[in-house]
This record gives C-alpha cells, structure tokens and sequence, in this order.
C-alpha cells in the first residue's frame, strides 16, 4: 500500500437539515489553509453552497466535493470531503455520495438531537456499511444536551456511540472541551477566529464524569485485543494512548463503535480536533473490503483491490452539465490510475470514451490534473453518454459495479412554456436536469400531450422550477402539484397468452405460461424467476420476456400510473421454429401483462409521509386533531424541552402546504419535518374519487 493512499481518507458530511453540516465544512475548509476567509451559510457566502437557490434559501441543494490537507503528528492526511443536503427532498445526493465514499461524518444538533432526516441519513450509512463519526455540533445554542443526544444516537440509531469528548459547559457557558483519550482540556481563542487553541486545566467538577467515561473507553479498546483485555485486567491505566488509538480505528472500520465528538462550528470550536479524528479513526480506501463487480462478458464474479496496480475500476456517481463543457462526470476510482486523455470503457453502455481532461473539484471550480489513481475521487470532462450509476473501466479487464438504487418520486407537477418558442427548449433542459438527478422524472402525457415533471417534494420541484427560470431563461406555467400513484396487484393468478401475427411471408408467433403475483417483500420493480425447460422455450426468448413485462410495468391497468413490484415466474411456453424471435415474446409479456394484471385484484398505492412536529403544550390537541383529518395516524409523542414532538404519518394527499395551516394552527409557534415513508394500499373510497379526479385533470385542469 502506498504512503498517497494510506493517508488518503474519503468522507462525507452527512446529517438533518440545520445541524450545521456546512458550517462545520466551511470550518474545516479555513483551518486546513484552503479558503482564507470564513464562509457563512446566513450570509450566503458558504464555498461549499455555490448554487444561486442554495445562496438564497441557506439550505444545500446539491452534494459539493473538494479536497484538503491536514498533518496529525507530522503525517500530511489527504482528505476528500462530499457534502450533502440535509433536506429529505433531496436525499439522492446522500445516497450516491454514501455509495462511493470510506467513512462519514454524522453531524448532530446539540438541541434538536437525531432528527428525522438523521434517522434517513444513518440508515443509508448502514446501508453501504460506512463507518462513522458522530459530531454533536451546536453546544453554544440555548437548550444544548451533549449526553441526551448520546442517548438518543443509542435508542433512535441503535448504534454504539462511544464519547472521546466531553463538553465543558453548555449554552452560554460553553468554554471548551475535553479530550478524554489525553486527559487534557482546550479552549479556542475567539481573536483568531478559532485557528488558535490552548490546553487549559481540566475542571474539577468534571473529574468523576471524565473517569466514568475514559473507562468505557477502555472496555472498548480492551475488547478488540487479547493483549490489551490482560493490560485492562492488571491495570488500565497502562494501556498507552496510541494503543487506544490503534484499537479504536480498527473498531470504528469494523462498524463496532461510533466515536462522538463536540463543538460548536459556527463558533469556531472543535473542528481541527474533528479533523485529527477524520484522520485517526475512518478508513483509507485500502482498509475497505476490494469491490466486487461482474464480468459483462462471462458473468463470471470479479474483484478490484484499492490498488494503483490492478486494472483501472470507477464508479461514476454524479453527472452535471455545463453548457460550455458539456457533461462532467464525478466518479470514485476503486482500482489502477488514469491520465488525462487517455481512453476508458463503459462496461454499461458498451462504449469507449476518450476523456479529455480530468479535474478535482472544490465546490463548483475546476482544478485540472494529468493523472487520477485508485482512492482518488475526481471529474472528468468529454463524456458523450454517461449515466449515474455507470460503471468505467479498462477494456481488457471490463467488470460491471452495482449500480445504485434511488427512492420513486412522489409528486408531478404539469409544466409547459409560455412561449411556443421555448418549447424545444423546455426539452433540451428537462433532459439535462434528468440526467444530473435519478430521482427527477419526466413524461409526456398521452391524453393531453403536455409534460409532466416528478419529483421527492414539493421543495424540489420549486428548485427545478427556478432552475427552468433562471438557468435555461425559460418562463413557465404550471398545474397545482399531484400525488405520483403507484399501482400494484394483491392477488396470485396463472396465465397463458399466444401471440399470432400472420401478414404474409414470415410471421409472428410467441406463446407462455407464468405466474404472476406480489413481489416478495422488500422488493422494488420486477422479481422475474424463469422456471421453463430449456427444451420447451430457449434462453435467447427470455430476456425478451422480461423486457416485455419491464415494460409494461409502467402502465398499470387502473389509471396507467407505474406498478411498484411484481413477481413472474415464467413456467413454461410454446414456439415456432420460423416465426418466433426475441420481438414476439416481448410483445406476448407485454400483452399477457395486461389480461393477467386485471384478474390479480390491482390497487392504487399512494405514498405516505412521516410527520415529525415541534410544537408548544398548547397546540397539540389541535395539532393531532387535524392530522386525524387527514387520514394520518399519531404514533408517538414525547417531550422535548419545553415543547411537545408528535410523530405522525399521513398520505401525500392530504398534506399539499401543510406548513401553512401548520403555522395557522400554532400561531406560527410550531415547525414540522416532513419524508417519505412508504408506499400504502389507497382505500377502496379515496380510489374512487381519485379515479374520477384523475380522469378529470388528465382532460381538464392541465
């Protein structure tokens, strides 16, 4: 393993919306020497917000990349930092970036605590198997609780979260911190803007807690080591520091602990001693399991070590469009090196692409480079077809990656141009933001013609909105927004459809049996199982098959809305040694879907949003009888501070602009979150009405 890439560490900033995962970023950006000035995300100068709507809203909208340098004990450390959206409307930014990245930062409010989004962010985390740290960011705010959001992070996460810090003081009293691995305590000089930091005495009403949790400490370390288990029996105390070092960061690769730290970003405390935990404690690409990807041309399974020796694998995980370069592509580098020029294989698309110039990234600036190798995250310039989730690699040695699974949009809205000039337009740039975002769709209408955009919310349509607006100098009109149905069946049936086409000449001829029911749980699209003899149908008809019935999936038989899961088990069917071929098969699924699908008890499936609202005492009653209205079901309400949390769900339907009747409600006093949660059987009455009100808008109301 080479020095470059021992010391290299891949991490995202991940976390609930105003924990201050920009901030603490900005922060990391001004300490490593990067920028020379505080960025501030409420005065819409944050680097890592380049957006126009990020600058103006204070949210991040967009995942923004760049690269630092930091020394821990006279090590340089190269650290590639993602930071992500906090707001659920935008979680595809989370997810890809969690897809390619070695370890995250968890950042969490010091008040608000895990978050609902937290919860969304941590699982995605688990998801990829990202080892973490905890930062409990925001101990000057009113209302700060180092130890209760530890709690929390142990009941709402059911992680082990293992505190290397403690506070010194909280809210207004804020003064420091305590490194409890040293012993030692800090204070950061405020004149320096947090750059200078100096040991202090440690409290001594502070003894009894350091020693309570320096010993859990220990009983960690203890654990991963039969030497250090016999040092902790004799005496704990000799177990020296580096050692506990070395034991945690073996720990924390292996998922078994989380290491928590403190500070507070905006206030300029804490950060360099997060740093030196980065680079301690998360991984290097090498310490990472090799990746596991398919041959596309054997199907034989293949691996690709973080190695600069190994054949060239990189996942391309993000693609934006500049209307000067054209595509840029963000792509994680798992094995071999790279230069610039230098042509590289699309193992999904089947095509060769020569790159013409590679870049690193610090938020939206270019920074050319001649060579890229394994562990190294970075863009390239001159992709002409690329797609998220692609996989690029040497031709001689092609593997394909898993690709990536992105949630189903929930919401459409109707847009079309005010000028008929712009139309083409509006295609050009609907086009484009679908290839930068998975989980922004676009479809035309058939019974109206017009288009009709899908999204995660209604915050992110009023973005692609303004993009429309501003990026593109399109003006637009547009429907009231409208829930995105899925369809789905209930029922198992047996079926046989034969197709027959004769014209003269050589015909068309396909004919199959199957079962299809409910995907099996857990399952999203199409659970296709081929159980048929080679000798009744041959393998070169059963991809057609399963392409037909992919296909028609996207048009359910009640309102022609997508069907969210089904399960096909293809048990038999007949052929003509003439006049079959792939294209009949794949007409006879799409048809026999359709004739099948009708005697399986479909259903609409509507989506179903988790409600988290803070609100005072006197509100709730009000609050829970309102959402009971809406079809929504309290499940829990607890108390937090001087305030009431209720955690609800409730379908999508009902709760279009709930922040305003929020707000009428709770005399402005109450603040909600709102995610998708999941997909819900509509009951047979709302079915109804929606299937007249569908009917209706597809006519009229666009």
């Amino acid at each position: 393993m080479t020095d470059k890439l021992r010391h290299t560490r891949n991490i995202g900033i991940m976390a609930h919306i105003d924990a201050g995962k920009t901030t603490t970023t900005e922060r990391i950006l001004y300490y490593t020497g990067i920028n020379h000035r505080l960025g501030e995300v409420h005065e819409g100068t944050a680097t890592m917000d380049w957006m126009i709507q990020e600058q103006e809203r204070g949210i991040t909208i967009v995942s923004a990349a760049t690269t630092v340098f930091w020394k821990v004990d006279d090590q340089p450390y190269r650290i590639n930092i993602i930071d992500t959206p906090g707001h659920v409307d935008f979680t595809v930014e989370v997810e890809r970036s969690l897809r390619v990245l070695d370890g995250a930062v968890a950042v969490f409010c010091a008040v608000g605590g895990v978050e609902p989004q937290s919860e969304t962010v941590w699982k995605q985390a688990d998801r990829y198997h990202v080892p973490r740290i905890s930062f409990i960011n925001k101990m000057d705010r009113v209302g700060a609780d180092f130890f209760r959001v530890v709690s929390q992070i142990v009941s709402k996460l059911g992680a082990k979260p293992l505190p290397l810090q403690i506070p010194i003081g909280s809210e207004d009293k804020f003064a420091g911190i305590v490194d409890l691995i040293t012993q030692k305590a800090y204070r950061w000089d405020i004149e320096s803007l947090g750059k200078n930091y100096f040991e202090i005495p440690v409290p001594e009403d502070l003894t009894e807690t350091i020693r309570e949790y320096r010993t859990s400490i220990l009983e960690t370390v203890a654990e991963q080591d039969d030497k250090l288990f016999e040092k902790f029996m004799d005496n704990p105390e000799t177990i020296t520091d580096q050692e506990i070092t070395d034991a945690l960061r073996k720990a924390v690769i292996d998922l078994k602990v989380t290491p928590v730290l403190c500070g507070s970003a905006l206030r300029n405390s804490g950060v360099q001693l997060l740093l030196d935990a980065i680079a301690k404690y998360l991984p290097c690409p090498a310490d990472v399991p090799a990746m596991m990807g398919t041959n596309p041309f054997t199907g034989n399974t293949e691996e690709r070590k973080s190695d600069v020796t190994e054949p060239f694998t990189a996942l391309a995980f993000k693609i934006t469009i500049d209307s000067y370069i054209g595509k840029l592509a963000f792509f994680r580098v798992y094995s071999g090196k790279l230069q610039a020029g230098e042509q590289v294989y699309n193992a999904n698309t089947g095509k060769k692409e020569r790159l013409l110039k590679l870049v690193q990234m610090h938020a939206n600036k270019q920074i050319p480079v001649k060579e890229i190798e394994a562990g190294d995250i970075a863009a390239a310039i001159g992709f002409k077809q690329i797609r998220t989730g692609d996989t690029l690699c040497s031709e001689k040695h092609p593997i394909v990656l898993e690709s990536m699974k992105f949630p189903e949009p929930v919401i459409a809205l109707a847009v079309e141009p005010k000028s008929q000039d712009d139309v083409d337009k509006l295609n050009v740039a609907l086009n484009k933001m679908m290839d930068e975002d998975p989980t922004f769709t676009v479809k035309i209408d058939e019974d109206t013609g017009q288009t009709i955009i899908n999204g995660m919310g209604e915050l992110h349509l009023d973005i692609i909105m303004d993009r429309i607006r501003r990026d593109y100098n399109i003006d637009c009109s547009r429907g009231n927004p409208q829930v995105a149905y899925k369809e789905a069946i209930t029922a198992s049936v047996e079926h046989t459809c034969t197709y027959k086409k004769q014209t003269g000449g050589k015909g068309r001829f396909a004919e199959i049996s199957f079962v299809m029911s409910p995907a099996d749980e857990g399952i999203r699209g199409l659970q296709f199982i081929n159980e048929a003899r080679g000798d009744v149908l041959p393998k070169e008809f059963i991809p057609g098959i399963k392409k037909g019935f992919e296909l028609a999936m996207n048009n359910g038989v009640i309102l022609g809305f997508p069907v969210f899961s089904l399960k096909v088990r293809l048990t038999g069917g007949k052929y003509h040694s003439v006049d079959s071929d792939p294209l009949a098969f794949e007409i006879a699924a799409n048809i026999a879907f359709r004739d099948a699908c009708k005697k399986a008890s479909p259903v609409l499936l509507e989506p179903v949003m988790k409600l988290e609202i803070m609100t005072p005492d006197l509100y709730v009653g009000d609050i829970t009888g309102d959402i009971n209205k809406r079809r929504g079901n309290v499940y829990n309400v607890e108390s937090r501070m001087n305030y009431q949390v209720i955690k609800a769900k409730a379908p999508l339907s009902e709760i279009f602009g709930y922040v305003t009747v929020l707000r009428t409600l709770s005399s402005g006093r109450a603040t909600s979150n709102l995610e998708f949660s999941h997909f819900a059987e509509t009951p047979r009455d709302i079915m109804e009405k929606i299937m007249f009100k569908v009917k209706g808008y597809l006519v009229n109301t666009y």
